[in-house]
């Protein structure tokens, strides 16, 4: 057994070490997605709050009363952007959905306005509730949302199914969110914790590890996410994928899947491909009624 020092919680969750060609990932999900802002109808850079970077992007359907996708976008909590996520929307409005890509704030922000995972999880929530409030406009139906996130953004995902929404406004449904896909996302924030090359930006503490671990709560009541992490991955990721599922039991989680020759950053790319087995799980949950 290695030992699980900081060196090896390095090892385990680096993942532009993991892969020495992540600048070329980097740099066509930058060129997919500028092209998609230049080809696609879109507005861009809508307020959802008035928090910082608290802005998304909407690529409305073809057709009115389409379904909804909410994209989050990766980078451990602390860097990337949804202007770099643009990348995904031709493919999931070629699925007829229409898509919102958001951004949150990044950790550790500033002195005078500190920033947390759990302060990204509440800014996902209230992201999410302006698209149900508001989407109607843009063509979507708001009984109809599904979450895709990627790495954090798949953490971020999972949290959103479990999400109290009354707490967070009177008008909304408590099944504002019922269907979710992770992209090898995280789900306990413990050895996250002990990873140093990130937790000098989160800050994560043991009490932000109970509030934002997915992994260690009761599953939702109501609800699916489907789970799949690259099966290039390393083990720590590959792990997660399995926790979430052994957590929250088949009902909640009916797929949970290592999908064979893909890399963290290949994985989302594999999203837009039509056919491959990611993109076809996209297209099965977003045409499902919700749960």
């Amino acid at each position: 057994m290695p030992k699980k020092d900081a060196a090896w919680h390095d090892r385990m969750y680096n993942n532009r070490a993991l892969v020495p060609d992540f600048a070329d990932h980097f740099a066509h999900w930058k060129n997919a997605s500028e092209q998609a802002r230049q080809t696609l109808p879109a507005q861009l850079d809508v307020r959802y709050g008035d928090g910082p970077n608290e802005t998304l992007d909407i690529f409305p359907a073809a057709r009115a009363d389409a379904p909804v996708v909410i994209f989050i976008h990766g980078g451990y909590w602390r860097s990337l952007d949804k202007a770099d996520h643009s990348f995904v929307a031709p493919a999931l409005r070629d699925m007829g959905a229409c898509v919102v890509v958001v951004n949150y704030a990044l950790c550790p922000g500033t002195e005078a306005q500190p920033v947390t995972v759990p302060d990204i999880a509440l800014q996902m929530a209230q992201a999410s509730a302006w698209v149900w409030r508001h989407i109607g406009a843009h063509g979507g139906d708001r009984n109809n949302i599904t979450v895709i996130g990627h790495s954090a953004g798949g953490h971020l995902a999972a949290m959103l199914l479990a999400c109290d929404w009354k707490k967070l406004g009177r008008d909304l449904p408590a099944g504002l969110v019922r269907k979710a896909l992770s992209i090898s996302g995280l789900f306990d924030l413990a050895p996250v914790r002990k990873t140093p090359f990130v937790q000098g930006d989160l800050r994560i503490t043991p009490a932000h590890v109970r509030m934002a671990s997915p992994a260690k709560w009761q599953r939702p009541r109501q609800g699916v996410l489907y789970t799949v992490v690259g099966g290039d991955e390393s083990a720590e990721f590959l792990r997660h994928n399995r926790l979430i599922h052994q957590a929250w039991g088949p009902k909640t989680v009916p797929v949970c899947e290592d999908l064979p020759g893909l890399n963290h950053f290949s994985v989302v790319t594999d999203l837009t491909r039509p056919g491959s087995r990611l993109n076809v799980l996209a297209k099965t949950l977003i045409g499902q009624k919700s749960a």
